[in-house]
Order: structure tokens, then sequence, then C-alpha cells
């Protein structure tokens, strides 16, 4: 497969390296490393696939573009759409050029969600009854004052991984929303957000603000309740089945 890496910042230089000789044209109109400053110079018959890693806002008029052409698209997260309308119609268009789009969520690819997700779907829970989402970094000032310091801010950048994980789960699946608070401590756009499920049983918080990496699941139900912290590329991950014990009382403990 030969592909075209769209956008040349942090991402598509990461695409680039992980693809090696497979990416054969790259785009940017601002890294003079980039082969073509725009999509306009890039030769169809070159490329049958295009990774594209470029700021929101352009996302959705590429995709449709790229689409219309015959060419798959691995979009990188976030793709927001303005309505469901929006997304259908280029459903729609990837059937008729017998194409398809991916947006890429690497998370849910880690072992321990994996685990994490199989032992939902054993009932190792029993009846869903609430649960936590939490991720965080410290990468505030690093966004201050650039081009990504603009609307949703960690909404977008991080509270879509604990949406899309929240429907990979058994059990957990929830397509609608509500925000209790969105902030910009130390930048222009939201650097902290909390917001819960339309139901309320589980909440999500999501910041720029947080001086050590955090990233966790906390999952409770009457059987007993399970715990997953951290992440592969910050360093150790471990998951925690905890067995209740009736009526109360310290619950057994299993560790991954």
């Amino acid at each position: 497969m030969r592909y075209a890496v769209v956008g040349l910042g942090n991402i598509g230089q990461r695409r680039v390296q992980l693809l090696g000789e497979n990416v054969v044209a790259t785009v940017d109109p601002v890294n003079e490393s980039a082969d073509y400053r725009s999509v306009d110079e890039l030769p169809d018959d070159v490329y049958e696939a295009v990774i594209l890693a470029t700021p929101n806002n352009v996302k959705i008029e590429l995709i449709r573009r790229f689409l219309s052409t015959g060419k798959n698209v691995l979009v990188e997260k976030p793709l927001v759409f303005p309505d469901r309308s929006a997304a259908e119609d280029m459903q729609t268009l990837a059937k008729r050029t017998n194409t398809s789009w991916y947006t890429s969520y690497n998370h849910r690819y880690e072992p321990l969600v994996a685990r994490l997700k199989a032992r939902l779907a054993e009932g190792a829970l029993g009846d869903f009854y609430h649960g936590r989402f939490v991720y965080g970094n410290g990468t505030a000032q690093n966004i201050a004052g650039t081009w990504r310091d603009v609307g949703p801010g960690v909404i977008e950048d991080l509270g879509c991984h604990l949406v899309d994980l929240a429907n990979q789960l058994p059990g957990l699946e929830c397509d609608q929303f509500v925000l209790i608070s969105a902030q910009g401590d130390e930048t222009s756009s939201v650097d902290h957000c909390v917001f819960v499920s339309e139901d309320r049983r589980i909440s999500f918080e999501c910041a720029g603000t947080m001086w050590k990496n955090a990233f966790s699941i906390d999952l409770y139900g009457s059987l007993g309740s399970l715990h997953l912290d951290g992440l592969r590329k910050w360093g150790p991950v471990t998951l925690i089945e905890r067995t209740r014990v009736y009526p109360s009382g310290v619950p057994s403990e299993q560790v991954t």
C-alpha cells in the first residue's frame, strides 16, 4: 500500500517513520521537508491511501476530497462532525466510491483495556452501577499560544479517547453527554473539563494541568469493581479486579 501523509507535524512525522518506504508523498504548507505544500499539487496516481494528520477544521473537507477520488483515509483523532447527518453523508460517499475512513483511537488497543473489556463481557461486575474515567497531563504550557490553543481544547484532545472507550466497553455504551465544567486556567482554550454520561452514571475528567500524567478507569458493579491505571507509553500499567464481600468488608483482589 502506498501512502500519502497529509500534515507533517508531530503525529504525521511519527506515521512517516512507522510506514517507512510505503510513504510515497508528504504534504504540509509549513514544514519545508514535505514533498508538496498543498493537496492540489499531489498527483492522484502515486498513492492509494492517506494518513490525515491536520488541524481539525480542515479534516472533513479533506476526507471528502480523498474519498471522492477513491482513496482510503486514516484520520488522526478527533474527527468531529457538526451533526449526525454529516457523518451519514460521508458514509454514503464512502460506499459509493468503495472506500473507507477510520479514525485513529489507539488506546482501545491497549492490552489491559482489552482485558478490561473481556472481564466486563464475562460479567465480572454483575450489574453495572457507576464509573469514573480520568485522563490528564501537564502540557498546558506547550499548547498555550499555539495554533492548538483554540476551541474545546482537552475535550477534543483527551476527552474523545474516553468517549471512545466508554463506547467500546460492554454495558457502558453511551452516546449522549452533559458538560459540567470547562475552563482554561493556563490556555485560551479548555485545559480542564468534567462531563458525565446522560444518565449520570459515568463521570469523565480531562486536563492539561495535571502535572503528573494520569489515566485511569474505575468501574463499580453489584459483584465488585475493576480499576485500570496507566498507559504503556508512560510506563507500568495495572488492572485490579476486586470481588465484593457481603454485606461489607475488604474485597479480595487480583492484580494484572
